[in-house]
C-alpha cells in the first residue's frame, strides 16, 4: 500500500474550490493561452486536450469524474503515450508513489500518463509545484470548465502553502518534489 504524505482536512476544502487561474470551456481557446510543457490532471481535461489534436507531455488520470466512471469513448482517448506509470492514491490524499511518479513524468523524456489507483484530485498542487516555470497545469473545475493555471513562483508559492497547510509531513513531500 502507497504511504500517504498529506491528506485534506475537511476544514480545506473551501479553500479549493477557488481556481488557480482563468477557467476555459473550450479546449482550443485554452490550448491558444497555454504553454510548454502542459501537464493535464484528470480524465476529463486530458480527453477535451486530445480531442482537440494536444496531447499533454504529462496527464493524471483515475477513470473517474465527479466520483463516477468516465464513458468507455474518454478512456479509449486517453492512449498513445509514450509511457505509462500506475500509482495508489486514496481520495483525499497525495501519497508519495504519486509525487514521485509526478516528479519522474515531468522530467522524463516523452509523454506520460499516470493512471491514478484511487483519485488524482489533488495532484495539481504538486505538479505546479515542481513544473518548471512557464509550464501549464490544467485541470477541471467541476461544472465550470478547465482551469489554466501558468507556473510562476507566486503560484509555486501559493501551492507549497496550501500543501503545508494539509494533514501530514510537509518536510517529506518537500524533499520529494524539490527541483
Amino acid at each position: 500500500m502507497a504511504e500517504v504524505v498529506a491528506e485534506l482536512p475537511e476544514e480545506m476544502r473551501h479553500e479549493l474550490k477557488e481556481p488557480l487561474g482563468p477557467v476555459y470551456t473550450e479546449a482550443e481557446v485554452l490550448l491558444a493561452e497555454a504553454t510548454e510543457p502542459i501537464i493535464a490532471v484528470g480524465d476529463i481535461v486530458t480527453y477535451h486536450l486530445l480531442t482537440a489534436g494536444y496531447q499533454p507531455d504529462v496527464a493524471l488520470v483515475d477513470g473517474k469524474t465527479k466520483r463516477e466512471r468516465v464513458e468507455r469513448e474518454v478512456l479509449d482517448a486517453i492512449d498513445g503515450f509514450d509511457h505509462r506509470i500506475e500509482v495508489e492514491n486514496p481520495a483525499g490524499t497525495l501519497t508519495e508513489e504519486l509525487l514521485e511518479a509526478l516528479v519522474d513524468a515531468i522530467e522524463r523524456p516523452g509523454t506520460v500518463v499516470i493512471t491514478v489507483v484511487g483519485e488524482e484530485d489533488l495532484a495539481a498542487l504538486p505538479a505546479i509545484v515542481t513544473a518548471p516555470d512557464g509550464a501549464s497545469v490544467v485541470y477541471g473545475q467541476p461544472d465550470e470548465g478547465m482551469v489554466l493555471a501558468v507556473v510562476d513562483e507566486g503560484l509555486r508559492i501559493e501551492c507549497r502553502n496550501l500543501l503545508e497547510k494539509m494533514d501530514g509531513d510537509y518536510t517529506r513531500i518537500a524533499s520529494i518534489l524539490a527541483p
